[in-house]
């Protein structure tokens, strides 16, 4: 085999194939674990090829290959939409149940109310809400203004279901479900693009389809399912922009004689990968993010060096002898114009409503309180908001007061304090033995999934640290990116449910670890859902027990979503049965 690189670089290739020779620390950690990299084309590499089902499979089913051709192509995206018809179904089923404003409803479907009508949030009276599920026409939005604490991107998405379908319970709660059930289409595809596999994408999607904290919060109008929608959005804008600047790379590396890439020191260390519009949709998203909650600003950062890390693990593979310095000569500024600025762009934008009116709290604040001073060249909206967020700063940083089901960080992946949206007891109920039936809500994630997730992630570190698998290092970093910054706020009033953001993470995390226990297809020299080659000759017991094994955890997974339906829609139920369902004391 030869290369049709010049001479000059043949210096280089050997460079190359001598930094794929196994380090002295990757040598002792192989009793723990790990390989070396996977001896594939340099293309494979670059960009790995979609998995297909076997011949074999289709010939048990007998699909003729047309046919069978047709049904892969179809797959790709008619797996993820039934998925996200399930999901939309179990939803939007019953939405408007219960007819009450449930916890921290009362702050947002009137917020988002007011904004839609006037631009910014109004001061409600405090029993205004028994009114409002009475008859919500006889309700006038308030002039005075509110103070309030989150940025109002998550209030405009609640407020554009109000507008369409009234201010109701259906109404502020429809947004939220739409955005739910398309994370759920994102995850399959996310999944799908990241495993390379139709059916692991899929899977993924399910298992969020199904996991009791998603569904919860998917059919109530809080701000945390929206800002989970818009950092899984990122996540899978940047993963599209890896495909792109990888594709891109291996397209302006040299072809040997027999057609197979070619590793070039100089094309890697200099090449520029010009615009890149998958980022900046990412850095569009993630300013949506944090003009939702502000502790999407964490997963800004957090997802900026990941992807940083992403063009030198390309660069390297191209054969860059120095990736870090080619990525800081030519990746890192684009990659930081197309995210952060673009992030507080779409920030400051979102404030749009409360800039163009002069009501909103502390609109005017630079031209009364605010005289003055070094700053007073910047325009006086400009200032004001500068004022309003680092007072609304100071109460985040200061909210220490006590909830009854505030809940510490370390608790959150075993469910240690849920959070009860809603409860009612009812009497003269005809299916309890005690005439006593209980109807709750509870933002409870489904047991079994977050269980089996724990074991999950350790999983995906151990991948991750000992097989050098970087589709394990981004599940980590999408946990660690919602669930972390939250350690730093111990002794703040924190709540499970907060945990949402990274939900889907958790479930490409179970995905990966099922993924393994389904093994290799049967065969020597054969890859596995996750891309491993196996050269075992047992292969097919192995595949045939692995697959068992998954197929009994999912099962298990569904049944225990099913099991906990009734505590997640606030259907009533007999107390004892509600009773049975509080697996642990600090559920109650």
């Amino acid at each position: 085999m030869t290369s049709t690189a010049p001479e000059a670089r043949q210096g280089d290739d050997a460079g190359e194939h001598a930094a794929d020779q196994p380090h002295s620390w990757q040598r002792r950690l192989r009793r723990f674990g790990h390989v070396p990299r996977p001896e594939t084309g340099l293309r494979e590499r670059l960009v790995p090829p979609y998995n297909r089902p076997g011949r074999q499979f289709w010939d048990v089913l007998s699909v003729p290959p047309v046919l069978a051709e047709r049904l892969v192509r179809w797959s790709a995206w008619g797996g993820p939409l039934l998925v996200a018809l399930v999901a939309g179904v179990l939803r939007f089923w019953n939405l408007g149940s219960p007819k009450a404003v449930i916890f921290d409803e009362t702050y947002y479907a009137k917020d988002a109310w007011a904004l839609v009508n006037q631009g910014y949030e109004g001061s409600w009276p405090k029993d205004v809400d028994k009114l409002i599920l009475r008859d919500p026409s006889s309700v006038d939005v308030p002039v005075d203004p509110g103070y309030v604490v989150h940025p109002p991107v998550g209030k405009w998405i609640i407020g554009i279901g109000e507008q369409i379908f009234g201010f109701t319970p259906f109404g502020w709660r429809f947004m939220v479900a739409l955005l739910g059930t398309l994370s759920v289409l994102m995850l399959c595809r996310i999944g799908r693009r990241l495993f390379r596999s139709t059916f692991l994408g899929c899977l993924a999607g399910t298992l969020l389809a199904v996991d009791g904290l998603h569904f919860v919060m998917s059919r109530t109008a809080l701000l945390d399912l929206v800002l989970m929608f818009f950092v899984l959005a990122a996540f899978g804008c940047l993963l599209v922009d890896r495909d792109w600047s990888r594709r891109k790379l291996a397209a302006a590396l040299p072809v040997d004689e027999e057609g197979l890439l070619r590793p070039d020191a100089h094309v890697a260390e200099t090449l520029r990968l010009g615009w890149r519009p998958w980022r900046i949709a990412a850095g569009l998203m993630l300013g949506l993010a944090f003009a939702t909650k502000w502790n999407g600003l964490y997963i800004l950062a957090a997802f900026g060096v990941m992807a940083v890390l992403w063009d030198v693990g390309a660069r390297r593979a191209a054969g860059a002898v120095q990736p870090y310095r080619a990525v800081v000569l030519r990746d890192l500024l684009p990659a930081f114009v197309s995210t952060v600025p673009v992030a507080i762009g779409t920030y400051v934008l979102s404030w749009t409503g409360w800039i163009v009116t002069d009501k909103g709290y502390y609109r005017n604040w630079a031209a009364t309180d605010g005289k003055g001073g070094s700053w007073t060249w910047l325009p006086d909206w400009l200032r004001s908001l500068w004022h309003y967020e680092y007072q609304v700063y100071e109460f985040h940083i200061g909210l220490t007061s006590g909830h009854t089901y505030q809940s510490n960080p370390w608790s959150w992946i075993v469910l240690g304090r849920p959070v009860s949206y809603f409860y009612e007891e009812q009497t003269g109920c005809l299916t309890s033995e005690t005439g006593k039936c209980a109807r709750e809500v509870l933002a409870l994630g489904t047991p079994l999934l977050w269980w089996a997730s724990c074991v999950a992630l350790l999983y995906v570190l151990w991948r991750w640290f000992f097989r050098r698998d970087w589709r394990a290092g981004a599940i980590a970093c999408g946990v660690a990116a919602g669930w972390v910054p939250w350690f730093f706020y111990q002794e703040r009033t924190i709540f499970l449910f907060y945990a949402v953001v990274f939900v889907p993470f958790l479930c490409l995390a179970v995905t990966m670890m099922i993924g393994a226990l389904l093994g290799p297809a049967a065969g020597t020299g054969t890859k596995d859902r996750l891309g491993i080659k196996s050269t075992d000759p047992t292969a097919e017991r192995r595949r045939t027990l692995g697959a068992i094994a998954a197929g009994v955890l999912v099962l298990l997974i569904v049944w225990n979503f099913i099991y906990f339906w009734p505590i997640y829609t606030g259907s009533p139920i007999p107390d004892t049965s509600w009773r049975d369902r509080m697996w642990l004391d600090t559920w109650v």
